[in-house]
């Protein structure tokens, strides 16, 4: 009964509703940066800008949101708050606005930077070893307690504990092998927010207990990002197709890519996903599925390839980014 209730109270959670950006960065070049619009679909009218950072922006009258040059001098997080009139009231939204200073090197450590430095996979340490060796990218996988706060861990399991089914008390008093206490994603996005140059790379775990519980926690994460205005930061991945279709339709914004393999680049892009991010014997199995990937404008990353000939092989065919175990020997390979 207990879980039962915990589950109603975060399904009907609000997802913000509100205003968002059709994208959070900005190059050296940009000048209209991007369209401002409501989630809900409701006309925004009579937009204004605020916030320390409104002067080094411009807002028109069909919603383009553009950057002056001055911005584009400051190389640090821009801060603003944009305010909309609709038919049903005002609304209000905090946003941070970062230049894309990102790597491309294709390395995207999985779970961190792990295996060859100590650290405990998904902690706090993995994602700092994966920052520091220069990734373009960490993956981290995020699981939902009874109580709606939401972990960092792989399994659905830890030290004999089902996170669905535990509360969060008991979890954050859980200990790592590295000594860590069980990071929450709020405090895995804080400590991936102090640099710009290593994009965090969220897979949001398939629910053990239901679909439904799966799609609440999609909105969990959605709400959280949009609270640390991590939009910047932030792509997602999940194995569950509807997971990703949610994502998609509440933050079209948004790099969401699907894991599980059975559905074609075509199928990808007639549901507006940003990229495929498949097992290495998948793209083995479907030799033609990079390419096609590619004539769909789909972004493709292959996971987890570990083996210095499968890197050789999907360097080859022109994976955009690579997940492994071994980021160190990919970066080597890369930097000959």
């Amino acid at each position: 009964m207990l879980l039962l209730l915990l589950f109603v109270n975060s399904s009907n959670a609000q997802t913000n509703t509100g205003i968002y950006l059709s994208q959070y960065q900005y190059s050296a070049n940009t000048s209209k940066l991007a369209l401002v619009k409501s989630q809900d679909g409701i006309e925004l009218q009579k937009l204004t800008l605020s916030g320390p950072d409104a002067a080094l922006f411009s807002i028109d009258k069909k919603n383009m949101l553009s950057i002056k040059p001055a911005a584009r001098k400051a190389n640090r997080p821009l801060q603003i708050e944009l305010t909309a009139v609709t038919s049903s009231g005002s609304r209000k939204q905090q946003f941070t606005i970062l230049k894309d200073a990102f790597i491309r090197n294709k390395v995207i450590a999985h779970r961190g930077a792990w295996k060859n430095t100590g650290a405990t996979e998904n902690s706090i340490a993995s994602l700092n070893y994966a920052l520091q060796i220069g990734c373009e990218g960490s993956e981290f996988d995020v699981h939902m307690s009874s109580d709606s706060v939401l972990f960092i861990n792989h399994d659905p399991i830890i030290q004999g504990m089902k996170i669905e089914e535990t509360p969060s008390a008991t979890l954050k008093a859980l200990k790592l092998a590295n000594g860590e206490t069980l990071p929450t994603l709020n405090q895995y996005l804080s400590e991936g927010m102090k640099q710009q140059k290593t994009r965090l790379v969220l897979e949001i775990k398939a629910s053990v207990i239901s679909k439904e519980r799966g799609i609440a926690l999609s909105h969990k994460v959605l709400d959280l990002v949009n609270e640390m205005h991590a939009e910047a930061w932030v792509d997602y991945i999940s194995f569950d197709y509807e997971i990703c279709k949610e994502l998609i339709k509440l933050a079209p914004y948004a790099k969401v890519s699907y894991l599980n393999g059975d559905k074609s680049p075509a199928e990808l892009a007639a549901d507006h996903f940003y990229g495929l991010d498949y097992n290495l014997k998948v793209l083995q199995n479907h030799p033609s599925w990079i390419k096609e990937a590619k004539a769909n404008n789909l972004h493709v990353n292959v996971w987890t390839v570990n083996e210095d000939q499968d890197m050789d092989f999907f360097l080859k065919e022109g994976a955009d980014v690579i997940t492994t175990n071994e980021p160190e020997l990919l970066l080597k390979k890369l930097n000959k």
